[in-house]
């Protein structure tokens, strides 16, 4: 199984981009919370990258979020393929390239504007907390310097 990941900025359209490529799709999305961006990521190796390299369904509960408060919800079956796609802020995190084919990166000079748009005007303040983890975990990660391919959107 190959395993491309995409990653950027929230609001620069990563999911957008994922949706062209018409291959199955983990989005980070699923797993992260304003309070824990990053380190569900246990879940996910053990729940669906571990599994699917043994040819095995992977499994994991998806992040649902209900008035704005997050709780584990319905289980997702994610089947053997040839090609898997995780998509999301942290996708591309160095932890992950002993599995990746490719890495791409999806930027946007508005992203910002392109996710309050997406989430609302009320998820704002939120964002901008976000914003202010994901620069530092870019920086430290160096994501985008090991990134195959860079899209500007």
């Amino acid at each position: 199984m190959r395993i491309i990941a995409i990653d950027g900025p929230s609001g620069a359209g990563k999911s957008e981009y994922a949706a062209t490529l018409g291959l199955p799709t983990v989005p980070t999305d699923h797993f992260a919370t304003w309070d824990d961006p990053v380190a569900w990521w246990p879940r996910l190796v053990d729940g669906v990258i571990r599994p699917l390299l043994r040819g095995e369904p992977g499994r994991y509960r998806r992040m649902e979020w209900t008035g704005g408060v997050p709780a584990l919800g319905a289980e997702v079956i994610v089947e053997p393929t040839e090609v898997l796609v995780v998509e999301g802020v942290s996708a591309g995190r160095r932890a992950a390239m002993p599995w990746l084919s490719r890495l791409v990166w999806v930027e946007a000079d508005d992203a910002l504007e392109r996710a309050v748009a997406r989430d609302g005007e009320a998820s704002r303040a939120d964002l901008l907390r976000w914003k202010e983890f994901e620069r530092g975990w870019f920086q430290v990660d160096g994501t985008r310097a090991r990134a195959d391919l860079i899209v500007q959107r």
